[in-house]
């Protein structure tokens, strides 16, 4: 009996109370109260019971509005994310166009969708200042080898410098992009980088020449062959690892030309560099030769015989 009596349910007096005093609330578990009309109470065919919230219009205004507006290109804002980066990020990607090798694309591995301004700025400003101040410094020690060089400041280096390192890193990365937007096209399995990844592919990719212009400085011409030889290969394996993700998906002849023509383009960059800041300045005029004038044969007159007295 006493068991049966624990299995019969039993009204609580508390409950009956405490539901008849607040009609507009609901309980959930134990003696936890939930205000009726922040949940709404289903029941399915089966049965059973589930807790759905309603729809909360005022939360979804509220996260709209506190969700930052995208600024436009014209605005100081919105090229201040492209300089957003830290030194850990610099560093390993230019360690990244350092060892380029096969099967390692440099914009999935070091950009990772987030390409920036801050190094390629940087980068190309430095070697360019580093042009010019070397292709001075190479002069001055010519001189000093040979007094016969006659040397000047050359300040002009310096404009020729900055305007061909900065016409390159951007004018040559547009038109790729565009041919290959222009390839995109005609292929469309060709999923080209965006704009802003390659400019930041190629000035990343000229960071090996700095080293290489400082090298230049010794007057050993097979080890200045040498060392720009050997940064131009770094450089230009890392376009190409990293463009050939892309050009593969054209036709073998398009691809072929195309990375040619980019290989192309950067050994005609470098070879330009050395032969414009690294040539011999030409020797002083030497002075002509010292020529004896000739002049007329003296000729000596005998003087007359003296006259005889008797005369």
């Amino acid at each position: 009996m006493a068991a049966a009596d624990e299995l019969a349910f039993h009204e609580f007096e508390e409950a009956t109370n405490l539901l008849a005093q607040t009609p507009n609330e609901a309980t959930t578990r134990g003696d936890q109260l939930v205000p009726q009309q922040h949940v709404a109470v289903a029941v399915d065919s089966s049965g059973s019971y589930g807790a759905e919230d309603e729809v909360e219009e005022s939360d979804k205004t509220a996260l709209l509005q506190e969700e930052k507006q995208q600024p436009g290109f014209w605005t100081f804002s919105y090229y201040q994310s492209f300089f957003d980066v830290d030194t850990s990020q610099v560093l390993d990607r230019i360690k990244g166009s350092l060892l380029p090798r096969p099967g390692h694309n440099f914009v999935r591995h070091h950009l990772r969708n987030r390409p920036d301004l801050y190094g390629p700025f940087w980068i190309c400003a430095t070697l360019a200042f580093v042009l010019a101040v070397t292709g001075n410094l190479t002069l001055v020690l010519a001189q000093r080898r040979d007094p016969s060089i006659h040397y000047s400041p050359q300040f002009h280096k310096v404009t020729v410098a900055g305007t061909a390192i900065y016409c390159y890193a951007w004018l040559v990365p547009l038109a790729l992009w565009g041919f290959l937007q222009w390839r995109k096209g005609v292929r469309e399995r060709m999923g080209p980088y965006t704009f802003l990844e390659t400019v930041c592919v190629y000035g990343y990719s000229l960071f090996v020449f700095i080293p290489t212009v400082v090298l230049w400085l010794i007057p050993v011409p097979w080890l200045q062959w040498l060392s720009g030889a050997l940064a131009l290969a770094l450089s230009a394996a890392g376009l190409v690892f990293t463009l050939w993700p892309v050009v593969r998906e054209d036709t073998r002849l398009a691809a072929v030309l195309l990375l040619s023509v980019v290989v192309l383009l950067h050994a005609l960059l470098a070879t330009g560099c050395k032969f414009y800041f690294f040539q011999p300045l030409p020797l002083e005029p030497a002075a002509p030769p010292h020529q004896a004038t000739s002049q007329p044969p003296t000729v000596l007159l005998s003087p007359p015989p003296p006259r005889s007295a008797a005369a």
